[in-house]
């Protein structure tokens, strides 16, 4: 019981990782595949102005110590504080693309899994250039940091916060290597049922964490599923991130013979603050 508590404690802690579920990404592989998009050359800008049309990538710009270059980015890029005074463009499925112009960006950055291909295609066609990044892997978000430096003209910052990043998840792998995981249902919705699978990068987290996610063999990357699939696996911690319902731990009081209910490891955490995958990521997972 107390491992599973700790456990707990390092979810909350870790609270700041979801990836949009509908856009899902590629199964991990033996050779990762690249972070980013090749865009056509450019002649290299010391410092160029740039337009962010993620949230997440919004944070890295500043994180690599290029915050004073992001001329213009998309509604609830929220972090650092500096970033809420960026003027907006828009959110991340409708760009004034008016605005964008009158900004002169000399880069733009765009999110595979977030930003619509429409968007992007229209930019490119306006001869802006954009550079695409997107993760698979926890770990890649180490390689979108040393892209975005490499753009920015910063990898003097970039570098070291990009070996930060890698040098500390692998201390938490080796944490818990060798631990005999805990069962665990991600409930992402709740009516209906939904969860995710093993290709998704929530299950890489619950991992890490010393978790097994019990539906990472379906097929879809959000499968929907019934109640009586989660009892026959009867999982040991049921960690829900469906802000749609204010009572998920209350909900699962029913089903006594699930162990997770049982034992009182049913947790709630906001989707809200899961939805960037950014180095910040690390330091709340320690």
């Amino acid at each position: 019981m107390m491992r599973v508590r700790a456990l707990h404690r390092r979810w909350l802690s870790a609270a700041l990782w979801w990836m949009t579920l509908c856009a899902g990404h590629p199964a991990a592989s033996a050779t990762p595949a690249p972070v980013s998009q090749a865009v056509p050359a450019s002649p290299r800008i010391a410092s160029p102005r740039i337009v962010s049309l993620a949230p997440n990538l919004t944070e890295i710009v500043f994180a690599v110590g290029a915050g004073d270059q992001l001329v213009g980015t998309i509604e609830y890029s929220d972090y650092p504080a500096a970033a809420r005074r960026v003027p907006r463009i828009g959110d991340a499925f409708l760009v004034d693309f008016e605005r964008v112009l009158a900004l002169r960006p000399d880069l733009i950055l765009a999110w595979e899994s977030g930003t619509p291909k429409a968007v992007i295609e229209r930019l490119r066609s306006l001869r802006l250039r954009v550079q695409v990044f997107s993760t698979y892997r926890v770990i890649d978000v180490a390689g979108v940091v040393r892209d975005i430096g490499e753009l920015a003209g910063t990898r003097n910052v970039a570098e070291p916060l990009a070996q930060q990043f890698e040098q500390g998840f692998e201390q938490l792998r080796q944490e818990y290597r060798g631990r005999a995981p805990l069962r665990t249902f991600i409930e992402i919705n709740a009516r209906p049922l939904y969860t995710v699978n093993g290709k998704q990068i929530l299950s890489e987290i619950v991992a890490l964490c010393g978790g097994h996610n019990v539906f990472d063999s379906l097929n879809d990357l959000a499968p929907q599923i019934g109640v009586e699939a989660v009892i026959a696996q009867n999982p040991q911690v049921i960690l829900s991130v469906d802000e749609t319902s204010t009572e998920v731990i209350e909900e699962w009081q029913r089903w006594q013979g699930i162990e997770a209910v049982r034992t009182g490891n049913v947790f709630s955490l906001p989707a809200n603050e899961l939805a960037r995958a950014t180095t910040r990521l690390l330091v709340l997972v320690k």
